[in-house]
């Protein structure tokens, strides 16, 4: 039995961040996620004049000042940092670059620019434009807004950036998906709470589209839940080992998909319960297979890819071609990496299919991506002699990835 306190949710630090950067007053995050991700965040809204304060692991503090240039953003390999920060960097005055790791190049963007573009800002690409970075934004102090059609399929990103600004845009903003499904959609349903918490008003009542009024955005207190996507592959060690396990500070309500994690879970053979001491999971140690669309969870995928390569039975998961342009093809390299493994996987064009067999031990390779690395760990819970090339890569959202999951295989805090 393990209990854990896990970091903050990168994705609420992020918003949270944004919107307070944005605000008329001063905000604080309580619990924010301290991580690569967040620090190039608070780094590239401060580079645009907004003054953080960060020093403090428990809370961090946020003066909104007026958006100015030049300034250069490092994206690293964050999706938050390229998508959120461009509809910012339109409302400041003057030049601001933008660039990140090799593999951020990679990263789809063309939406977001067209989309800004058309709403007013001044942007810049190579002349080789791919609709990636690096990429310029000539801020003009102002940014005009209006409609927008957008085709989001690559990312619900595409779209909070637009929102997360839209309440300083002059016009504020009408976005309209047209397109593939929208991935991820409890993220933008994040993104939609977390604007109307600030002041902000919000119309998401019809599918696909999303109004948001001009107006100020207020700022306040943030309360950052635990990361409830960094949570998983400790709850997988659960169902993989037959234990459990206890996520501590677990809010009664959350912005993130808890019923979706508590119904795949369950399918996959554990039992998941929330009460006052957390959201805690139980294993029985027997792991079955299961076919799942996991389109809003796509996070999930390599854990819960790992996870059904111990299962009882075959499992197929769908609904995540989008995380091909993710920090690396999450597909591609979890059917590589696991077949190099011994694994028995199919590729499809959004999804991957597992018949489970006895696995190996050998080199996983992470290509840099913290979600391979969960995937590898709880493989190597069931399969000895399995080898990360690269832990260091769970700094992007949770240094305290290797430190807290020795902690709970060995019961040593």
């Amino acid at each position: 039995m393990a209990s854990l306190r896990l970091p903050g949710s990168k994705s609420m630090t992020a918003r949270a961040l944004v919107l307070s950067a944005l605000a008329g007053g001063p905000s604080t995050l309580a619990g924010p996620l301290r991580a690569r991700d967040t620090e190039l965040m608070a780094g590239a809204l401060r580079a645009l004049g907004a003054h953080m304060s960060i020093a403090d692991d428990d809370r961090w503090l946020v003066r909104p000042h007026p958006l100015v240039g030049p300034a250069h953003v490092d994206v690293g390999l964050a999706g938050t940092i390229m998508r959120f920060v461009p509809p910012v960097a339109g409302l400041a005055e003057g030049r601001i670059t933008f660039d990140g790791d090799p593999q951020a190049r990679t990263r789809p963007l063309g939406p977001l620019i067209g989309a800004l573009r058309s709403l007013g800002v001044r942007i810049e690409t190579p002349a080789t434009g791919t609709g990636s970075l690096p990429l310029t934004v000539f801020g003009a102090g102002r940014v005009t807004g209006g409609e927008v059609v957008i085709d989001a399929s690559a990312s619900s990103q595409l779209v909070s950036g637009l929102l997360l600004a839209a309440p300083r845009f002059d016009r504020g903003v009408v976005v309209r998906h047209v397109g593939p499904p929208v991935p991820s959609a409890p993220h933008l349903r994040m993104t939609v709470q977390m604007l109307r918490a600030a002041g902000a008003a919000v119309d998401d009542a019809m599918p696909d589209v999303w109004v948001v009024e001009p107006g100020p955005l207020a700022g306040r207190g943030w309360e950052i839940e635990p990361d409830l996507s960094g949570a998983v592959p400790f709850f997988a060690a659960a169902l993989v080992t037959g234990g459990e396990v206890t996520l501590q500070g677990w809010p009664r309500s959350s912005a993130q998909p808890v019923e979706q994690l508590r119904s795949l879970l369950q399918r996959m053979g554990g039992d998941v319960t929330l009460t006052t001491e957390g959201l805690t999971v139980r294993g029985t140690g027997t792991v079955r297979g299961i076919d799942a669309d996991l389109s809003d969870v796509s996070e999930l995928t390599p854990a819960l890819t790992a996870l059904a390569m111990l299962a009882d039975s075959p499992s197929r998961f769908s609904g995540v071609a989008h995380i091909r342009g993710h920090e690396t093809d999450r597909i591609t390299a979890l059917a590589r990496e696991f077949t190099a493994l011994g694994a028995d996987l199919t590729e499809s064009e959004d999804g991957l299919e597992i018949r489970p067999r006895p696995l190996r031990g050998g080199t996983f390779r992470t290509y840099h991506d913290h979600r391979m690395a969960h995937a590898a760990a709880v493989a190597g819970l069931a399969v000895p002699g399995i080898e990360l090339d690269d832990v260091s890569c769970t700094s992007k959202t949770m240094p305290e990835f290797p430190a807290l999951w020795s902690a709970m295989v060995t019961g040593k805090s």
